[in-house]
């Protein structure tokens, strides 16, 4: 397993490379080009800035996420070629800096859903929160000014430029169903695969967050079934899935580490974090610890071990604690904690090996 730590660019992030570094175990950022818009080509000494500023830092970056794709793609507009191929030469470009695995998601409109960004928990620290029965019901206008209006640093899969056309994107998803949605990935995926392929790069898939349909937008990514499907559709070992525990965890229905052992050739990247679920839908996103939600990491972390999983990983989102001023669920504390965690289990499974193999020698 090789550890990562999220950056999203020098005056983006309030927590410096040199911390990340600091950090037992982390080898890598992983990034993107937040400012460049969705389907627009990724300028290459861009790129190269921001890989001089990662190995300055001893880090490297080898996982981009995300390159995020253009709605007229997942829509199957006429216009989506255009941007496939911007999205082509970015690959290209990738390539030749050194990437090794892009993170993408094809969620419509919203990459990820929450109801409030910093919900007071028992102990007074803050962490993301998903209220089940107000999306229901809630005006998604104004949840896109709430969530933009609670932060002073840019918000991925939020980006204004984007949703400042919200009414014309709903109106373009009207009659877009689960159907056309596959269809439309289907067509992307059999023009970037070769292209990344080429490249060396692994396309990795996010799964939808939370992984049901929201606002009436069809989702596909959500679950056992469907990333069976989706790696049907164009078999390569270059088409794989970036493998979330917190958004697969927010249906206790998904059986994560059944999952892990199934796919565990085509993850190259892995987002291990925790959820609690309620059992109204609600569901809150925890400390790493197993105890403190409804996720077993453990049982994840063991499962990655058990199929010798060399693949990139990352904490991902983390409680806002010690009265961090940060992102939301991007702070350095609480991630730093789960790295930990994460590496305990995995020594732990390592040493246990060990011990193991020292006892059947003496045999």
């Amino acid at each position: 397993m090789r550890m990562t730590f999220r950056w999203f660019g020098e005056g983006n992030d309030t927590v410096p490379l040199g911390y990340m570094k600091q950090i037992p175990g982390v080898e890598g950022i992983v990034w993107s080009l937040h400012d460049v818009a969705a389907g627009e080509e990724w300028p290459m000494e861009r790129i190269l800035e921001v890989k001089a500023q990662a190995e300055q830092a001893g880090l490297h970056i080898d996982v981009v996420e995300s390159v995020n794709v253009h709605e007229d793609i997942k829509l199957g507009l006429p216009s989506r070629d255009v941007y496939i191929d911007n999205y082509k030469k970015t690959i290209e470009k990738l390539g030749k800096a050194g990437v090794k695995v892009i993170c993408y998601n094809f969620m419509p409109i919203f990459d990820w859903l929450r109801t409030d960004l910093h919900k007071e928990m028992g102990d007074g620290a803050t962490a993301l929160f998903y209220e089940n029965s107000r999306i229901a019901d809630a005006d998604p206008f104004q949840l896109v000014e709430e969530i933009n209006a609670n932060s002073a640093l840019t918000m991925p899969g939020w980006e204004p430029e984007r949703l400042q056309h919200l009414t014309k994107l709903f109106e373009a998803y009207q009659g877009v169903t689960e159907d056309h949605l596959w269809e439309n990935l289907r067509y992307f995926l059999q023009e970037i695969i070769p292209v990344a392929a080429k490249n060396g790069i692994r396309m990795a898939i996010h799964p939808d967050d939370p992984p049901w349909p929201v606002f009436g937008l069809p989702r596909i990514m959500t679950g056992q079934e469907n990333f069976r499907k989706f790696l049907k559709l164009y078999d390569s070992p270059y088409n794989g899935i970036t493998l979330c525990s917190g958004s697969l965890g927010a249906n206790p229905g998904n059986d994560i580490i059944a999952m892990i052992h199934e796919f565990a050739d085509r993850i190259p990247f892995a987002h291990i974090r925790n959820v609690r679920v309620f059992d109204n839908g609600d569901f809150i996103e925890t400390s790493h610890r197993t105890q403190d939600g409804s996720v077993d990491i453990a049982g994840i972390v063991r499962a990655y071990h058990e199929i010798g999983f060399t693949g990139y990983a990352r904490p991902d989102h983390g409680r806002h604690i010690w009265d961090e001023q940060c992102r939301p669920g991007y702070g350095l504390y609480d991630r730093a904690l789960g790295i930990m965690y994460l590496w305990g289990l995995w020594d732990a499974h390592r040493d246990t090996e060990a011990s193991r193999g020292k006892k059947e020698a003496n045999v």
